[in-house]
């Protein structure tokens, strides 16, 4: 029988996600490159007590931060409205106007929430290592701050770096431009940002797309994210 990863509806998609899961969820500053399907559809689910990983805790409701005039910016701003997340491991957490702080520092503020802060480098290398099964790295970045705190520190060639291990998740939630029905898929704009990395640190990858065409329809060299990382494909209609 063909292979096929392609799903009906992003509920579906993202129906088993249980309580307690670990996701990662795209997305670098605004909403355009993020799956906001998928995450109004695991709002709409109900998962709890989740711990999202994600260069940002959520900006978007922030002044429609990265949004165009009359849009209605999704992100995982709502999943944090919606008292859904337990704990953000992220590099931007904060809103960029301290008058306007976003639903994840209130929730943080109040004693709601748990926050890992990860350089944003550091960021993207536990998310690659995590997918590559390296067991850890060592890293200059942090050193002598407080994210240094409880870590082990060596020294090489007479320079300190710390041990960082790295980030695997449950489900990620990623956005894609193209895919096949095999789930190769190719990004565009904001959406390469974690996406590639994202893609195959996940036990289960999830990726809304614009458009889902027939095997045989991407040229092999602009695949970003070959269809081995990913395990579900919904196109947006």
């Amino acid at each position: 029988m063909p292979i096929n990863k392609i799903f009906d509806s992003f509920e579906d998609a993202v129906a088993d996600i249980p309580n307690d899961a670990i996701l990662m969820i795209d997305g670098f500053a605004g909403p355009g490159g993020t799956s906001q399907n998928l995450i109004r559809a695991l709002r709409e689910h109900g998962a709890k007590n989740l711990t999202i990983i994600s260069n940002t805790a959520g900006l978007a409701s922030v002044i429609g931060f990265g949004t165009l005039a009359g849009d209605r910016p999704i992100d995982i701003g709502i999943l944090v409205d919606n008292q859904q997340v337990r704990k953000v491991i992220a590099s931007f957490p904060v809103s960029p106007s301290p008058s306007r702080p976003t639903s994840f520092e209130k929730a943080y503020k109040d004693g709601q929430i748990d926050l890992e802060l990860v350089p944003q480098g550091t960021l993207a290398e536990r998310i690659r290592a995590g997918g590559a099964g390296i067991a850890g790295f060592y890293t200059p970045t942090a050193v002598g701050t407080h994210l240094a705190e409880g870590k082990e520190i060596r020294q090489f060639e007479n320079k300190e770096y710390v041990l960082e291990l790295p980030l695997r998740a449950d489900f990620a939630l990623l956005r894609g431009h193209k895919a096949d029905n095999i789930g190769n898929v190719v990004y565009r704009g904001t959406s390469q940002n974690f996406n590639g990395i994202m893609a195959t640190a996940a036990r289960v990858t999830i990726m809304e797309v614009d458009q889902v065409v027939d095997v045989g329809a991407i040229n092999p060299h602009e695949v970003h994210t070959p269809g081995i990382y990913v395990n579900r494909v919904v196109e947006i209609n």
